[in-house]
């Protein structure tokens, strides 16, 4: 009689093997299956997805939502005709009157000129915020993720072919002229 030799590294394999026919269900001891447990299954994943997608389209529709809230609160003022309120937001700054010399390459003087009441827009009747984007950046890129700033686009006193477009600096939400 011959006595079959196994290696060592072949023991431990046939004892693996032997511990996972023990503790593994075989198909024939498996639970029967039941649509009630896979339908809750399957609702609960879609439900998951229908989450996080409509999580991500709000995400990215207010992504500039502070630049947008800053241009909302500037045209508000200058609808209320509060134009040093509006200078301040302007330079993001409600104390501008404190430390005037600090705004001299963009006095109260000219804001008057620009925003006021003999402005290119006048009297500041009525307003919305279209939106905003990323302008195209130097390297030719669609959206330059290194911008320092964004620009809203504002329909006023309802000029549908000529909007504003403000530049808001992204770091201290001042606002400027859009060079775009």
């Amino acid at each position: 009689m011959t006595r079959l030799r196994i290696e060592p590294s072949g023991r431990l394999l046939l004892i693996a093997a032997c511990l996972y026919t023990i503790l593994v269900m075989t198909l024939f001891e498996s639970k029967p299956f039941d649509p009630v447990q896979a339908r809750k299954k399957r609702i609960r994943i879609v439900s998951i997805l229908a989450i996080v997608a409509v999580l991500a389209i709000l995400a990215w529709n207010f992504r500039h939502y502070p630049e947008e809230r800053q241009v909302d609160k500037f045209f508000a003022a200058l609808q209320q005709q509060k134009y040093e309120d509006a200078y301040g937001i302007w330079n993001h700054d409600p104390e501008w009157k404190q430390h005037t010399q600090k705004y001299s390459n963009y006095s109260f003087q000219d804001f008057m000129k620009d925003w006021g009441p003999g402005g290119e827009w006048g009297i500041i009747k009525s307003y919305h915020v279209d939106g905003s984007a990323v302008p195209t950046g130097g390297t030719g890129t669609k959206f330059d993720v290194g911008s320092s700033g964004i620009v809203v686009v504002v329909t006023v006193n309802e000029r549908v072919a000529q909007k504003a477009h403000i530049w808001v600096e992204k770091s201290d939400k001042t606002l400027g002229f859009s060079p775009y």
